[in-house]
């Protein structure tokens, strides 16, 4: 069985310059964990996946382990007031960054040709959940694991 048997030609993606608080709208919207990201001509530049977006949103760690001294006591509350305030300014601008500060560029993908096997393949050595299908350099098509499984089940 081939990739094209499979795939699904109504592909959901989103563009670099995206926003991420958009991409994760798309994303939740259409009950999917990631997309591939494209340039104006449909060329593929990237992926992005909902672990992406969540390594990204880290939170800088301010929790050192020590001992106050006693003037260190008064100092306390405002330490742990900067770090929320700077955590804070942190997680209302992260939805404005762009896909591209996030997304991964070295992109796996596979042609219509090719084999479910040779798909599935991939997506188990790579740890990944989705191709993106090209032809000619363009985007196609997708194929998730579950495309792949659904297909089994029709042969």
């Amino acid at each position: 069985m081939k990739v094209k048997d499979v795939m699904n030609s109504d592909v959901i993606y989103c563009k670099s310059g995206d926003s991420i608080r958009s991409t994760a709208q798309i994303l939740k919207k259409n009950g999917i964990s990631g997309a591939p990201v494209v340039d104006d001509e449909n060329n593929i530049v990237g992926v992005i996946s909902e672990e992406d977006l969540l390594r990204f949103l880290e939170i800088p760690d301010h929790r050192g382990l020590w001992l106050p001294s006693p003037f260190e006591v008064i100092e306390i509350p405002i330490r742990e007031f900067v770090s929320w305030e700077e955590t804070k300014h942190m997680l209302s601008d992260f939805g404005d960054k762009k896909v591209q500060q996030v997304m991964k560029t070295d992109v796996l993908t596979i042609t219509p040709e090719d084999t479910i096997e040779y798909a599935s393949e991939l997506m188990t050595k790579h740890k990944i959940n989705r191709l993106p299908v090209i032809e000619d350099g363009k985007l196609i098509g997708i194929v998730t694991r579950g495309d792949i499984i659904e297909g089994l089940s029709r042969s």
